[in-house]
């Protein structure tokens, strides 16, 4: 009995530290929420522009027809293409609920959707937890990178997806997907699933412009320029909302396991006092045999 009650207190003991650590890691990914959120909110107002800008240059483009060959918006040469390149994102560790294998599963069900289509899915990845997934799996992994989830960078997105771009524009490819888990509230999350090429219909923004130019020879040149903006952006943006959207999972994650070591710390201090008194009972019983058996 002595050694039970000793294993029971480890337990409990053991229980206690993991919530404390819990409990730390919450916080800390609360506080960091925090700036990823605020870091997401100011990265939406500026791709919303673009989107704003393009939508309207593409509208002039379109009274001249020019939109028709561009190969951001038309698939042009690339329409014969048998591949597709899918981007995803996922984050660098775990510990954050099913926040990685929710994108892994998504990026999973393209491929066979695609897979039916006769059409052939080349992976660019970007985190170390769908990196080790993929390889465990033994699926083939054109692009990867460790580090850019944790720590969204500008340039390093640009030269990430550019590649993709460039098979796009010389008919390597006939598609590029983004695929991302992103940040809804601090309780939730979304799948993000975007063609980013060729660039989807922008009917809902194709309206009277209010840009002060007049279509000239240049515009084709323009809206090259903005078309790929706006597929940079949308790179560095889904980083930044995945960032904020894998906090929210972890402090969530943590929170439900800080509870859960509550609970189960609270159920072994019962069956430790059920088991001392236990022991307490069976100890004055075999007194009180003894001193019966010495009368």
């Amino acid at each position: 009995m002595g050694n039970n009650l000793k294993d029971i207190r480890k337990q409990i003991s053991s229980v206690l530290n993991t919530q404390k650590t819990t409990r730390a890691m919450k916080l800390v990914s609360t506080s960091k929420l925090k700036k990823a959120d605020e870091m997401a909110r100011r990265s939406k107002v500026y791709a919303n522009k673009i989107v704003s800008v393009l939508g309207e240059i593409k509208a002039m483009a379109s009274k001249t027809d020019s939109i028709q060959d561009n190969p951001y918006f038309a698939n042009s040469g690339s329409e014969t293409s048998a591949f597709v390149d899918i981007l995803m994102v996922t984050a660098d560790k775990g510990l954050c609920g099913g926040f990685n294998i929710n994108t892994i599963k998504e990026v999973n069900r393209l491929i066979a959707e695609h897979k039916t289509k006769n059409l052939k899915v080349r992976l660019r990845v970007i985190g170390k937890k769908a990196i080790e997934y993929f390889k465990f799996n033994e699926i083939e992994i054109l692009d990867s990178v460790v580090g850019l989830s944790a720590s969204p960078d500008y340039q390093k997105a640009s030269e990430f997806i550019n590649k993709a771009v460039e098979d796009y524009l010389n008919g390597v490819t006939s598609k590029i997907i983004l695929v991302h888990n992103g940040f809804k509230n601090m309780i939730s999350q979304e799948m993000k699933v975007t063609q980013i090429l060729p660039i989807q219909d922008m009917s809902e923004l194709e309206m009277d412009s209010t840009l002060e130019v007049e279509p000239n020879e240049q515009e084709n040149e323009i809206l090259n320029q903005l078309a790929n903006k706006y597929v940079e952006f949308s790179m560095y943006y889904a980083l930044v909302d995945s960032l904020a959207a894998e906090h929210s999972a972890r402090m969530q994650a943590m929170d439900a396991a800080t509870n859960n070591a509550g609970e189960l710390a609270k159920s072994l201090t019962v069956a430790y006092n059920k088991a001392r008194q236990e022991a307490i009972t069976t100890e004055l019983v075999e007194i009180n045999t003894g001193v019966e058996s010495m009368k």
